[in-house]
């Protein structure tokens, strides 16, 4: 299936981050009008008159055919596809602020990477939740994969992957986000692409902590090694396909959040393994580490459902339960030995 030339034109992108600035302009610059939705006034202003965000990526320009705007509705109305780029802790509240102006014909993806705290959903199973009564689960995907908006937002090369709930959503996913520097890959494991972007983010903490406390080398390959079984075990339970782990939403958005200067999650662990506290670290910054929040949601959702994650419990034991890193290490390196390959 080949999109038509017409179709597809207009996006409206809901939240004016980092990552909703960056594929503002990666959008745009290949031919789309852009509007996207910010609630800080100040954001919209400035996308509207400098063409920038001050508040996000403020040394990128945008084009022309971008427009701010600060009402949902007015993002929205004319658009083709809807992107969603907000936190997930605000992304069912979001999602029930546009559900009142959602027309049939529309689409919706994801760029959101975590899973909601109690229900334990991820964020396109958070869509279909709020949406359900007034739109159609085939439409409805997500782009995820290694791609950090700061070099996205600079034209740099990045690859990342669509996924949705049929295979024309997906083929739309791909074909919109595509450009000459971000090549978009097709995975119909939705499943596989959620939790591997949920996961991935609790481990950048750890290697963040593993570097904080100056641990070496040696625990950070370790740490990313053991990071991606976990993942793996917690996917296959819910219904993933195993070979998903091995592309780009498993392996390598693992390994780039991990070691990585821009991942947020990694800085956050970085700072915990030189001794400063979550409440801290939290207070002193506007950028949202969704590590945080999913290692809530995670440790709750491998409780329920018996899958073992030896390293995810001691990244909530650091953050949640005010354990000392070196305990926690010391606690996951005198589990009892096991058999490598079992998963």
């Amino acid at each position: 299936m080949r999109l038509q030339q017409n179709q597809f034109k207009h996006i409206a992108i809901i939240g004016a981050g980092s990552f909703g600035t960056a594929m503002a302009r990666s959008l745009s610059s290949t031919g789309h009008k852009v509007s996207i939705w910010a609630r800080e006034p100040e954001i919209v202003a400035s996308i509207n008159t400098q063409h920038r965000n001050i508040n996000y990526l403020s040394d990128i320009q945008l084009p022309l055919n971008v427009k701010a705007f600060i009402s949902i509705e007015e993002t929205i109305k004319e658009a083709d596809l809807i992107v969603l780029a907000v936190p997930s802790h605000v992304f069912r509240s979001v999602c029930v602020q546009i559900k009142p102006f959602l027309l049939e014909r529309q689409y919706i993806v994801s760029l959101t990477k975590g899973i909601e705290n109690d229900t334990y959903l991820t964020m396109s199973q958070v869509v279909a939740d709020v949406t359900e009564s007034v739109f159609p689960d085939e439409h409805i995907g997500v782009l995820s994969g290694p791609s950090h908006a700061e070099e996205i937002a600079k034209d740099m090369p990045t690859t990342a992957v669509a996924s949705a709930y049929s295979k024309k959503a997906g083929i739309i996913i791909q074909e919109v986000f595509h450009s000459p520097t971000l090549r978009i890959y097709l995975n119909q494991d939705i499943v596989g692409v959620e939790v591997g972007g949920a996961v991935k983010n609790i481990m950048a903490i750890a290697s963040g902590i593993i570097e904080g406390a100056e641990m070496g080398d040696n625990a950070k390959a370790a740490l990313i090694t053991r990071g991606l079984h976990e993942m793996k075990r917690l996917g296959m339970r819910l219904g993933a396909f195993q070979e998903t782990f091995s592309g780009l939403t498993g392996i390598g958005d693992l390994v780039v959040t991990c070691c990585s200067s821009h991942s947020r999650n990694r800085s956050v662990g970085y700072r915990i393994g030189k001794g400063e506290k979550l409440d801290q670290i939290i207070a002193s910054t506007n950028m949202v580490a969704e590590g945080v929040k999913t290692t809530k949601s995670v440790h709750g959702l491998a409780k329920l459902k018996g899958v073992e994650m030896p390293i995810t419990d001691a990244v909530y034991a650091i953050l949640f339960e005010n354990m000392e890193p070196e305990k926690a290490l010391t606690q996951l390196m005198t589990r009892l030995p096991k058999d490598e390959i079992l998963i």
